[in-house]
């Protein structure tokens, strides 16, 4: 769910949610951390700290270690998140499989499975997905004591607030309300999200970006996708979407796109894309390594990072393209971080190079004097994008106050 702060109205509950949150995530973040600390820094009173932690105490979302080291009077008792109580399961609703992950609070994975997806129709869909979650929580039984969520990304137009998919490509879908039937499945908060916008969320909590304010991720697979983050926020609109970076138009006089247009983004940097020139090139003559029974996307960065000649033209001109699109978002943006995932970035140094060439090429100087270019550290065929999903909703109060009025 998308938490607008514009949308809320200032009442008493709305701002006991926010104080909640600010708490909790003060101690996720700077554990350990003393009541005292947390009064200076939120500047709520130090009887409203107490109550919240003695609330938190209570539902085991925090725990008292080990008192600080005294200045004068009674020694000040630090606090932490306690983060194995409670556990959420993550689900990412790939193209070709479905990936069903257990996490506790503090993002660590209790256990992983990874399921075929076979089914492409709505209805058939959903009754595979239900049915793979209870398999999954049987088979973990042990490990799933108290389930609190069910988080679900996956490719497409996704209105992550009515939990609705409205439109993915590998499922026939007519306004999926996949989180109402889940809920009702299984009477747990329900979260549905976009998987490369939960993706830049994950890096922003847990990778490469947690360390700065505004950052952009780009993932290179079957598509191109990306996810911004604005003020530590995900950076969504009226219909729970943006950046459709893919379809940035790189080559006036390039192929004919899908979407209608010509010369995209994605005809030329997808993993297909990068395929066939490669096949072409052999089929030309062009010597390599490669072979026409070994092209995949894989060996081609295998043998860039080896040298080989052709390999290293397919990763530099995939590189020099994506360049031109992250210029675009640069001029736009201005993020202090810029994130590349998938494949590609198995070959980093070719690929980093190419794409900050043409960045630097195509942008602002004063938009990129600050801004660096890295590879995710994050491992995007995983759910903890859909994890993520989970944390803001811890973050922003709202599946925290569930928590605390409801179990």
């Amino acid at each position: 769910m998308t938490f607008n702060y514009l949308h809320l109205v200032g009442n008493a509950e709305l701002i006991k949610q926010l104080n909640y949150a600010m708490i909790y995530r003060l101690i996720v973040q700077q554990a350990p951390i003393s009541r005292i600390q947390l009064a200076e820094i939120s500047q709520l009173a130090p009887a409203s700290i107490t109550k919240i932690t003695r609330q938190l105490l209570k539902k085991n979302m925090i725990k008292e270690v080990d008192a600080q080291q005294s200045t004068g009077g009674r020694p000040a008792v630090s606090i932490q998140a306690k983060f194995g109580y409670y556990q959420t399961i993550a689900i990412q609703l790939s193209r070709s499989h479905v990936t069903i992950e257990l996490y506790d609070l503090g993002a660590n994975s209790l256990a992983f499975e990874v399921y075929p997806l076979t089914t492409f129709t709505e209805q058939l869909a959903q009754e595979y997905l239900i049915a793979l979650i209870k398999q999954f929580i049987e088979k973990n039984n042990k490990k799933v004591k108290h389930l609190v969520a069910i988080s679900v990304v996956l490719p497409g137009l996704i209105d992550s607030v009515r939990g609705i998919i409205r439109y993915t490509p590998h499922i026939q879908v007519k306004a999926w309300p996949l989180a109402d039937v889940l809920r009702d499945q299984f009477n747990v908060s329900i979260f549905i999200g976009n998987d490369i916008q939960s993706l830049a969320l994950a890096e922003s909590y847990f990778g490469s970006t947690q360390d700065v304010d505004d950052s952009i991720l780009i993932r290179v697979h079957r598509g191109v996708g990306s996810g911004v983050i604005i003020n530590q926020q995900l950076l969504t609109n009226h219909n729970q979407t943006a950046c459709e970076v893919g379809h940035i138009q790189i080559d006036a006089l390039g192929e004919r796109c899908h979407c209608g247009n010509f010369g995209c983004l994605e005809n030329r940097v997808v993993h297909k894309a990068i395929e066939a020139r490669a096949k072409q090139m052999i089929e030309q003559g062009y010597p390599t390594k490669l072979s026409l029974d070994n092209i995949n996307i894989s060996n081609i960065c295998k043998y860039a990072n080896q040298g080989d000649e052709l390999a290293l033209k397919l990763v530099k001109d995939a590189g020099e393209n994506l360049g031109r699109a992250v210029a675009i978002m640069v001029n736009i943006f201005n993020p202090q971080r810029i994130v590349l995932a998938g494949e590609l970035t198995k070959s980093p140094d070719v690929l980093l190079n190419a794409v900050t060439s043409a960045l630097n090429a195509q942008s602002l100087e004063e938009l990129r004097n600050n801004l660096t270019i890295n590879c995710s550290t994050l491992n995007d065929r995983s759910a903890i994008g859909a994890f993520a999903l989970v944390q803001q909703a811890l973050f922003n109060g709202s599946l925290l106050m569930t928590l605390l009025e409801t179990i």
